[in-house]
């Protein structure tokens, strides 16, 4: 496994300073995680850049390749209802085929924060990019610039523009793969596909007896699942791409928008005059407004806003996002190496198994961030 060269330990301390004086209680989650939980959050794309272990029973796990669903698992293991957590350790993840292994090593070095509970936006959000865009600078590169993206402004922008559910589904779990948003645009824009056919066919039939069916299949055919995943989650999964699959194509107007809408790239202010602009007609009221608020308070937290862009179309390979997020370069660096970046995922511990809370948190890689890399 390929490991990072080490930071200087001065300059490590500069980078970590900012996420110390956040006041927050040092965590440090186990290097094994659930295999399947990785992959219902982000997708079975995911599972390529996971390395995956088993064991002696077959049962697969992965290295941890994030420290934000792990610390989140503590915190609702704790039980309390609102948590400041501070982590510093290694991650894991295989590097994607054709970039520089220099630049994206196996096995590196996060340091991160993550706030729940006493987290409401936007003046959190605001808060922890400050403190990303702090412990960025810290490492001593002069030509960072921020990027920010809104999952929850894209939703609502669909829902202005009346986008049925299925498509919008498809479009919002593709912000994390923004190569595929015309491909996802043209499907939506396409008549109803043919009737089912194969496992396909399982959402046709009352989940019980699809589960049934699919274990029969299992059992004739030898077969096992494959990540662990149970008959009855497949099931579901399958009912769900049906579902969805069912959804009246987008018009020629809507897909115009979508494309219009997810080309934007501008300082803040003007992203959102382009997004009201867009939506002429149509109530986008409170998630602009929320935009505005939030520059102001970025400004506050020493972001500098001349170096900022807001881009619609952005997302991040985590699904787990599900408002505001960001990512934090270097002209130096390739795109796909992010200095910083975090977000927000208010629906993240629900899905997890815990109670309603407002969550948002960021990371940095020292390694990237120090200019002498």
């Amino acid at each position: 496994m390929r490991a990072e060269p080490p930071v200087p330990a001065e300059v490590l301390a500069r980078v970590r300073a900012p996420f110390l004086e956040a006041g927050a209680a040092l965590v440090d989650p186990p290097v094994i995680q659930p295999l399947n939980l990785f992959l219902d959050l982000a997708g079975e794309q995911m599972r390529a850049r996971l390395f995956i272990v088993q064991d002696e029973g077959g049962r697969e796990a992965c290295l941890r390749p994030d420290f934000t669903v792990p610390v989140a698992r503590l915190h609702i293991e704790g039980g309390q209802p609102k948590g400041r957590y501070l982590y510093e350790g290694k991650a894991f993840r295989v590097a994607p085929r054709g970039l520089d292994e220099a630049i994206h090593p196996e096995e590196f070095t996060q340091i991160g924060l993550e706030l729940y509970g006493d987290a409401a936006a936007p003046l959190a959000d605001a808060v922890i990019a400050g403190i990303a865009w702090r412990a960025a600078s810290a490492g001593g590169r002069g030509d960072l610039a921020i990027k920010f993206g809104d999952v929850r402004l894209t939703s609502a922008f669909l829902d202005a523009i009346e986008v049925p559910a299925g498509a919008k589904a498809k479009l919002l779990r593709a912000l994390s793969r923004p190569q595929l948003l015309n491909e996802v645009i043209d499907r939506a824009c396409a008549a109803a596909p043919a009737p089912a056919e194969g496992l396909e066919a399982l959402a046709d039939l009352p989940a019980a007896k699809g589960v049934e069916a699919l274990e029969t299949l299992w059992r004739e055919r030898g077969l096992e699942s494959v990540g662990g995943r149970t008959a009855a989650e497949i099931v579901e999964r399958i009912a769900r791409r049906a579902e969805a699959a069912k959804a009246a194509p987008l018009s020629a107007v809507q897909a115009e928008s979508i494309r219009s809408y997810f080309a934007i790239s501008a300082p803040i202010g003007d992203a959102i005059c382009r997004v009201e602009a867009l939506a002429e007609g149509l109530d986008l009221t409170l998630a602009c407004e929320d935009w505005l608020k939030r520059e102001a308070d970025l400004g506050l937290e020493g972001v500098d806003l001349s170096r900022a862009t807001l881009e619609p179309g952005f997302g991040r390979a985590f699904g787990y996002y599900d408002g505001f997020l960001f990512e934090i370069t270097s002209q130096t660096l390739p795109d796909s190496a992010p200095i910083s970046a975090g977000g927000r995922y208010d629906g993240l511990l629900p899905r997890l198994g815990g109670g309603e809370s407002a969550a948002v948190g960021c990371i940095v890689r020292p390694a990237r961030a120090w200019s002498g890399s």
